[in-house]
């Protein structure tokens, strides 16, 4: 079967009367709009009579994508990831279709195997193939030197978002386009949305909305809301979504975590050849919303509270979320430089992920990484391949102890590829960016100026944990404890022993990074956060049997009474 084949098929009587059981027909006269790029969700519908034209507004004039004939059906990925469309379609002459929900087609796919196939498969090859044909989707207007631009870009491209970047400094057309929308130089960086308004250096929340990431949540008590979606909170909205289960996952940036932005994980099981982060992420955010989770970007969790009757996480901005069950997966960060100056260059020279949004502000340079754990290895031989040289400072005097060996022998073995042990950075400098820094041997004491536009900063752990409320035990570091680790504790008040990766807080679990213990590799953070489910099921039929459990007793803790 060709990929046009797959990406536009025709359905046969059968299948179009399956799809008729879910459907409202309806009728459009020549040049009725179905639904407009950046304003209408996205919609599913089936042409029988006539002819539906996809266009592409996101260039400076309209351009045609592909005309459904009767039998093709309207559609892509956002309507499963919930997402405002990013094209509009057109009624070609009286045109007869078929209307289906979203909700329909997302239960239609989990549900019917077959037909599930065929529109997924048609979804995934048209995403695919709209951004090969040169779709632009966002456009970002601003300069490389600006922190804001960069935190844009990175979040509009961590998110899966089809963006383009004009850079102001480089880009002899960004000025006319500024002027074209009536946008000034103290407006900057200025995003373009299909069908809305520029905005002008909006905060991350404004953006997530103008592109349909961020949306009301409701007063829906869901069965298992996840705090955090990296390999471990994907997994348990994957596994309890599937599972019956009504699944809210959260996150305070993008899906992925660490391991989104990993340019090849290559010991994780079935991909002999490696995997990028951002392909796992995409196809497990994918099949996660296949199942019905629901994903909101950015969600920056800071309280969460026992209401009794349901659990409710509350957000940053007031926003709140009830569950019966919650899943702690906010994994951990990498440390910050202890620096002067550190936070000046944050976004326009001192990273903390190796993606190709950073890469192109250091093409051909020379570039330092800081760390000696897999991330560092991984962004080492992933930035050697596409910069001049690269050198690593590694503050012990091996990498033996926290490095995989096949990445440590990839980098043995790359030419360009230098690693300084015993080093640390004293010093950075630079006017509108970082220009160059200075490092000392903690051994000899000698200090060196190195020229680089960049640092990439992946040094230890820290877990994410500094919202939890006090009845949620931690060890002195912040890895939550869970299981076996929380015997005799006084924070837990029911009979029975805490379930595997039950926290203290009955009905809360935690799986991942974050968890104390835990094996810090994605393939164990998927296992964690499948197995959590099962955990979640045996609360919630607990609940059922005996809403209102027997407890030991009422224990005072931390001045706050537990029942």
């Amino acid at each position: 079967m060709t990929s046009d084949n797959v990406a536009f098929p025709t359905l046969s009587e059968r299948q179009i009367a399956t799809l008729a059981k879910f459907a409202t027909p309806r009728r459009f006269a020549d040049g009725d709009a179905l639904f407009q790029a950046g304003v209408s969700p996205a919609t599913f519908f089936v042409v029988l009579a006539g002819a539906v034209e996809i266009l592409d507004h996101s260039g400076d004039e309209p351009r045609s994508v592909v005309t459904h004939l009767p039998g093709e059906f309207t559609g892509d990925i956002d309507i499963l990831t919930r997402r405002v469309t990013v094209v509009s379609a057109v009624a070609r002459g009286e045109t007869d279709v078929l209307e289906l929900a979203p909700s329909d087609i997302r239960r239609l796919i989990a549900e019917d195997q077959a037909m599930g196939d065929v529109i997924l498969q048609a979804f995934i090859t048209r995403r695919e193939q709209l951004v090969e044909s040169g779709f632009q989707g966002v456009r970002v207007i601003g300069s490389r030197n600006s922190r804001d631009t960069y935190r844009i870009r990175e979040f509009l491209a961590r998110n899966q978002v089809p963006m383009r970047w004009i850079d102001v400094d480089t880009d002899s057309g960004a000025g006319e386009m500024l002027e074209h929308f009536g946008v000034g130089d103290d407006a900057l960086p200025v995003v373009l949305c299909a069908g809305q308004p520029p905005l002008r250096n909006p905060s991350t929340r404004d953006l997530a909305q103008a592109v349909g990431l961020k949306r009301p949540l409701g007063t829906d008590v869901y069965d298992l809301v996840i705090i955090g979606a990296g390999p471990a909170g994907l997994a348990a909205a994957v596994y309890g979504s599937s599972e019956g289960l009504t699944t809210l996952l959260l996150d305070a940036d993008s899906p992925g975590g660490q391991a989104g932005a990993s340019n090849s994980i290559e010991n994780y099981l079935g991909f002999p050849m490696g995997i990028k982060g951002a392909e796992l992420t995409r196809a497990a955010t994918l099949q996660a919303q296949k199942f019905g989770a629901r994903l909101s970007t950015p969600s920056p969790v800071v309280a969460l509270d026992d209401e009794g009757s349901h659990l409710t996480v509350r957000m940053d901005d007031g926003e709140t979320a009830f569950a019966r069950c919650v899943l702690i997966a906010t994994g951990a960060e990498y440390r910050k430089l202890d620096v002067p100056d550190r936070e000046r260059f944050e976004g326009i020279g001192v990273y903390y992920v190796a993606t190709p949004t950073e890469l192109e502000a250091c093409h051909g340079a020379q570039v330092v990484i800081v760390g000696a754990g897999n991330s560092a290895g991984q962004a080492a031989v992933f930035l050697a391949q596409n910069t001049q040289k690269v050198t690593i400072l590694v503050r012990r005097d091996n990498m033996r102890n926290t490095m995989s060996s096949y990445l440590i022998d990839r980098i043995e073995a790359a030419p360009n590829i230098d690693v300084l042990y015993t080093t640390q950075i004293r010093e950075i400098h630079g006017d509108t960016r970082l220009e160059n820094i200075v490092v000392e041997n903690t051994t000899t004491g000698e200090l060196r100026t190195i020229l680089t536009p960049a640092v990439f900063t992946l040094i230890g752990a820290v877990p994410n944990t500094g919202w939890l409320p006090g009845q949620i035990d931690t060890d002195p570091k912040g890895f939550i404890c869970t299981g076996r680790q929380l015997a005799n504790t006084p924070g837990w008040t029911r009979k029975r022993q805490p379930f595997l990766l039950e926290t203290s807080q009955a009905g809360v679990f935690a799986a991942g990074d974050v968890r104390l213990g835990s094996a810090k590799r994605v393939a164990a953070a998927v296992g964690e956060g499948s197995m959590a489910v099962k955990f979640v099921h045996e609360y919630l039929a607990e609940l059922r049997e005996d809403p209102q459990p027997e407890l030991l007793t009422n224990v005072l803790v931390e001045g706050r009474t537990r029942k």
